[in-house]
């Protein structure tokens, strides 16, 4: 599939000609439809970093794309097919904001998913919430995406930075309770969540952190971070990067011959996406967290969710790397979204499509590890919330421990 760098528009429409007829029948009276949903059609949008820093992740988005594809081409839901239009903002928020006010006001969609990144739903949210208008299953795990109080159009879907800072601190102070931590962040909120969900974890012992190095997204590398943090004598490195400084920050951690015991962030945990890049040999030893089943790993083979991925990436996105667990997210949420869809009937009013994104009862997904599931409520807008331990061992992440839930900071 080629990407065009601005704004190229997705379309997963399959076999319109199959469902002219039902467009000519007449409407029944239950039926209710806001903007972006009719008999036929449920229009939805997407922006994401196709281009610039954080373009690794624009993987999500092919994906996601391809994953409705498969929903259309098996008929739709409720009988309605998706046009998924998905835009580039190059992962600027005033490039973005420019996006939801298109897909908004001009493709004139039901609602926007997936838009990812901190910064860019940061600067959308109270756009998007002023209009009404789903911003669903955020692509990010900010923990203010959790606020129906305050913005009750917008919903994270992933376990959020601060909850899965506070495992890595009980697991820091249960198996290194003397160790020195140094932190690289991203400092905006994204890196700052999960500095926050760090010390919180910490509790009386933050005394831990004898160094912290923000970078920027215009950085080119982070190439003086990590020789600072190796200076101050830390022998814990906290790796809060996306994927392109998350790689940097791996392979400069081997250049300069430091080695201490190295934890990077899950949104850049992926072996394709960022370890092969640091090298895999550089990346032996990194510690993460995870939720869902990794596309590398032998023990699901025969597993019945991993065959339905698997079957999905063969005839809808042949092309897509197995390797990159940006895949198994992409077709995670898109199987969420479509729950909600299906459960919405025929009220595809924007008001009844975050009523039932706050209406998920332990729904098990095809590649989520046992015992985790989708729950949400009116008054709980975190979808996800547990998350397991794993190593990287050269090859592939092995999961070790107990499947544990990071409380969320206030």
């Amino acid at each position: 599939m080629r990407l065009s760098l601005h704004g190229l528009r997705f379309t997963a429409l399959v076999g319109l000609a199959g469902f002219a007829l039902a467009a000519a029948s007449p409407a029944k009276a239950e039926k209710r439809y806001d903007a972006g949903a009719t008999d036929t059609e449920i229009k939805i949008g997407n922006i994401m970093p196709y281009s610039g820093p954080a373009s690794a992740y624009g993987v999500i988005g092919k994906t996601e794309t391809a994953y409705f594809n498969k929903i259309n081409a098996e008929g739709g839901i409720n009988g309605r097919k998706i046009n998924f239009i998905s835009y580039d903002d190059g992962y600027s928020p005033p490039k973005a904001v420019e996006q939801a006010r298109k897909l908004v006001e001009s493709d004139g969609v039901l609602l926007v998913f997936q838009s990812l990144g901190t910064p860019s739903n940061t600067a959308i949210q109270k756009y998007m919430n002023g209009k009404k208008v789903p911003q669903l299953f955020v692509a990010t795990g900010a923990t203010k995406w959790g606020d129906p109080k305050n913005f009750p159009w917008t919903m994270g879907w992933q376990p959020t930075y601060q909850s899965e800072s506070r495992i890595y601190a009980k697991f820091i102070l249960e198996n290194y309770p003397n160790g020195k931590i140094g932190i690289l962040y991203q400092n905006d909120d994204y890196g700052k969540d999960y500095v926050k969900g760090l010390k919180d974890g910490l509790g009386d012992k933050v005394s831990m952190i004898i160094a912290e190095a923000p970078y920027e997204t215009s950085d080119p590398t982070v190439d003086s971070q990590i020789v600072k943090l190796k200076a101050s004598g830390a022998d814990i490195f906290f790796n809060v990067g996306t994927p392109k400084f998350a790689a940097q920050a791996i392979k400069k951690v081997a250049e300069i011959g430091w080695k201490p015991l190295q934890i990077v962030n899950n949104v850049s945990n992926s072996i394709g996406g960022v370890l092969s890049a640091a090298g895999l040999d550089n990346s032996k030893g990194v510690l993460s967290t995870i939720y869902y089943k990794g596309p590398t790993d032998p023990n699901w083979k025969d597993d019945a969710g991993f065959k339905a991925w698997s079957a999905f990436m063969d005839k809808y996105y042949p092309d897509g790397d197995r390797t990159d667990n940006n895949t198994v997210y992409g077709y995670l949420v898109g199987q969420t979204l479509v729950q909600v869809l299906k459960q919405c009937g025929d009220d595809l009013t924007r008001e009844n499509v975050m009523k039932q994104a706050a209406n998920l009862k332990n729904l098990q997904l095809d590649m989520m590890l046992p015992g985790i599931t989708v729950n949400t409520s009116a008054t709980d807008y975190y979808p996800l919330e547990q998350l397991q331990m794993e190593k990287f061992d050269g090859e592939r992440w092995q999961l070790f421990g107990p499947v544990m839930s990071g409380e969320i900071g206030g």
